[in-house]
């Protein structure tokens, strides 16, 4: 794990950190953003990269889902303060996907924010990214996904030195209690949906999608 005053890099499978919620006196500024950004290749014979970011929640009432761009494709996400596929700011989940970047030409990337004020709904989640379409391997598309807390450093996991031929990783593992949160390096590459839920016991059902 390397440290510097700005940002943490998680370098090894396994490699944690804590976060404390409760540092500062507006826990309401401490929005947590998950962020996805890669880079498309130059040139005339590169192919498009389509990545998207996605995860699997659960809550201290033991409830569970999922968020990623296949889930709210076609009209099926909404608003921030709306209960969609999308997910929801302003009320459980407490979880919003900002959209859906298809080509990877957005500076921001893609987004999934969680609402501070749902901190003690929330158990746990594990964050994942796939190769929708294009490149078939991670060290093509040059992806860094980045876990961000106002007033503390950045976390970040490299997804562009992996050398991988499986479309799906899970990135991460985030859990929670009243007044932290524990991000962990995952970094397990796996054939889709499915077989990475499998492997992480969230126990749900899944058919194609398409954007």
């Amino acid at each position: 794990m390397a440290i510097n005053l700005n940002k943490i890099t998680l370098e090894k499978q396994g490699d944690s950190h804590k976060i404390d919620l409760t540092k500062g006196s507006d826990n309401a500024s401490q929005e947590i953003v998950i962020n996805l950004n890669w880079t498309q290749k130059k040139g005339f014979w590169a192919s498009a990269v389509d990545l998207d970011l996605g995860v699997w929640y659960e809550l201290q009432d033991g409830s569970k889902s999922c968020i990623d761009g296949l889930q709210f494709a076609h009209g099926k996400g909404g608003a921030k303060n709306q209960a969609t596929r999308q997910g929801c700011y302003t009320q459980k989940p407490w979880i919003w996907h900002s959209g859906d970047d298809q080509s990877g030409s957005s500076a921001e990337g893609e987004n999934i924010l969680i609402n501070p004020q749902g901190i003690s709904d929330l158990k746990r989640i594990t964050v994942y990214t796939f190769i929708y379409e294009g490149a078939a391997k991670w060290d093509e598309t040059n992806a860094v996904v980045t876990v961000k807390v106002s007033g503390n450093p950045d976390i970040v996991v490299e997804m562009g030195k992996q050398d991988r031929s499986q479309k799906f990783c899970a990135i991460t593992e985030i859990l929670f209690d009243s007044n932290s949160m524990t991000v962990r390096k995952l970094v397990t590459f796996h054939g889709g949906h499915s077989d990475c839920d499998k492997a992480y016991n969230w126990g749900m059902l899944y058919r194609a999608g398409s954007k």
